[in-house]
């Protein structure tokens, strides 16, 4: 079959990118000082290396769908015939854009012109760290995931993304029943391949609803036609989200396309096969030597708002010195 890779990017430095965006938050009730806004959008300049760990360790993928504002890094390679350039006016409808949240963009994937229908999902700051094999992604024509309950409470900071989560789980349990889930996949929720994880799931097995999944933070295994199915569900939850330039606690994000897919029972069964790392919470040796280490094949380099500004350019330039040393060879993506 073929499996194609997407994976989204947004150079926060872009000026023009940066004056669209301000212009929009004029309307914004609650709006991001430069600081916090430095953070949420720094560029990490890293996004060369993802393409070069691609071509490496998975050279069986058939295309690249590299989903942009607009904006180009100024080294890659346009007529690199695996990769589909898509600008969000592509594939996103007009009436949303523009747009500078990612959850539009996210949960309107399966519109990408010439998407496959088994394709794997990628944040910029994501890496394949070892060959992968299809198998990892897909196995008898469905995703590979792991089916863990888990709570889904906020740390009390004030993020929206837990709200988000909660949002997510509870479309869930309103169109599935977590005792018919359980009966038709038992195995596959509490499949052995999982190990001690398993507790989390048993543990909340008297919930008669689901409280939450454990979500891992990094690549995604999907079906296009589970985006159709649950865009022809509720489209009007979906579309609430689309209208959300900016990220809103009332949002929905692309975890609840997965949590149908594990309700359906649409996947196979695996163990984690990568590792997130908190740039700024984890230490920059831990973080190297993940990066020398294959025993994980994807690895996350989650920007931490722990990471100051003041240390942000160390960390940063340390970072791709290592994956420079990893991966020192330009790959087809390149001029």
């Amino acid at each position: 079959m073929d499996i194609d890779f997407v994976v989204t990017w947004v150079d926060g430095a872009d000026p023009e990118w940066l004056k669209q965006k301000r212009e929009y938050q004029v309307n914004q009730d609650t709006q991001m000082s430069l600081e916090e806004e430095a953070k949420q959008f720094r560029e990490w300049d890293t996004i060369r290396y993802w393409f070069r760990a691609v071509e490496k360790n998975a050279p069986w993928v058939r295309t690249i769908h590299f989903v942009t504002w607009g904006h180009l890094p100024g080294w890659i390679n346009k007529d690199n015939p695996k990769l589909n350039i898509v600008r969000h006016d592509e594939f996103i409808p007009s009436e949303y854009l523009p747009v500078f949240n990612s959850n539009p963009i996210e949960i309107n994937m399966h519109r990408i012109p010439g998407l496959a229908e088994h394709f794997v999902y990628f944040n910029d700051d994501f890496l394949l760290n070892a060959p992968v094999k299809p198998e990892d992604f897909f196995l008898n024509g469905v995703p590979r995931d792991m089916a863990l309950e888990g709570g889904s409470g906020s740390p009390g900071d004030g993020s929206a993304y837990y709200h988000i989560l909660m949002n997510c789980v509870a479309l869930i349990d309103k169109h599935f029943s977590k005792r018919e889930v359980m009966h038709k996949h038992l195995w596959k929720w509490l499949s052995p391949v999982y190990g001690f994880e398993n507790i989390r799931t048993l543990c909340l097995l008297p919930w008669k609803q689901f409280a939450g999944f454990k979500n891992e933070h990094l690549s995604v295994a999907y079906l296009k036609s589970t985006f159709e199915k649950v865009w022809s569900a509720e489209p009007q939850e979906l579309e609430a989200t689309c209208r959300s330039r900016f990220r809103s606690p009332n949002d929905l994000t692309h975890f609840v396309m997965r949590y149908w897919q594990l309700c359906e029972g649409n996947f196979m069964p695996r163990k984690t096969i990568g590792k997130r790392l908190e740039m700024g919470r984890d230490s920059i040796d831990d973080v190297l030597s993940a990066i020398k280490n294959k025993n994980n094949k994807v690895i996350c380099f989650n920007d931490s708002s722990d990471l100051s500004e003041k240390d942000f350019p160390d960390v940063r330039d340390s970072l791709k010195s290592a994956l420079e040393t990893r991966y020192p060879e330009k790959s087809s993506f390149e001029y």
